[in-house]
């Protein structure tokens, strides 16, 4: 196993490798069209250019000091609510436990900035992640079929309750 590090994302050219390594990696993948990649562009945009620091962060997994991973936690539509963002771990970087490390972080974080709950949308043949969503917590909230990015999926909601029990 190589030398593994979550660090805050800021480096230049994480956002720019954020969206691309999204747009090239599910396209192979899942065969998905441009209008994923142009969706994480303006997640990233979006991001760049208003997040508040106390409330909303990002983090960038490496691996032997290459980029291999991400995720965002931004602030959600709803008082008192966060929403994780745009996970990826490369294919390289598989089997490290990283998707859970990035995961854990994001929670860890939305707890600590005061967020009651945290929420996120995904897509069903995303079977990793959401093995992973699941085991952090996050319950399944909603579930409908979809025709996103080229292709006929099932769209879905998790959540989870970020209050001390």
């Amino acid at each position: 196993m190589g030398d593994v590090q979550i660090r805050s994302l800021g480096e230049p050219g994480d956002l720019g490798w954020m969206v691309q390594a999204h747009g090239e990696l599910y396209a192979k993948e899942f065969g998905w069209d441009v209008s994923f990649e142009a969706l994480v562009a303006g997640i990233v945009a979006d991001f760049a250019h208003a997040h508040d620091e106390r409330c909303e962060r990002g983090w960038i997994a490496e691996l032997d000091g290459r980029r291999v991973g991400c995720v965002l936690c931004v602030a959600g539509d709803e008082p008192g609510t966060a929403k994780l963002r745009i996970l990826l771990v490369h294919p390289d970087a598989r089997g490290h436990g990283l998707g859970t490390r990035l995961v854990d972080t994001c929670v860890d974080f939305a707890r600590e900035a005061g967020y009651q709950r945290m929420r996120l949308w995904t897509n069903d043949v995303l079977t990793a992640a959401r093995r992973i969503y699941r085991t952090a917590g996050f319950r399944l909230v909603a579930h409908k079929p979809t025709h996103h990015f080229g292709l006929d999926m099932a769209e879905e909601d998790y959540e989870l309750d970020l209050r001390p029990a």
